[in-house]
């Protein structure tokens, strides 16, 4: 179908038909948590990593997510129309 790649296809494996070994090693927060946790965070060599987990991957997945660094909030920028308001306050 246009529009559904193969990584929505594999996530709608995972967590809608509960297919417990599906890996998505192009996921940002994936490979962020494989790094965060000392293995392989290319692609490729994670994708040999996470053989061994199988037939387990999704698990293997979610505990990847789990381990990825979360990020400080930024602050909403400020517009000047607000800047303005505050300076006439």
């Amino acid at each position: 179908m246009p529009g559904i790649g193969p990584w929505t296809a594999d996530y709608v494996r995972m967590r809608v038909i509960g297919d417990p070994d599906v890996f998505l090693p192009g996921d940002v927060a994936v490979r962020a948590g494989a790094g965060a946790a000392g293995i392989p965070a290319e692609p490729a060599p994670l994708t040999a990593w996470a053989e061994r987990t199988a037939p387990w991957r999704s698990y293997f997945t979610a505990h990847l997510w789990r381990a990825a660094p979360v990020r400080a909030a930024r602050s909403p920028r400020t517009s000047k129309r607000t800047t303005i308001t505050k300076d006439l306050a």
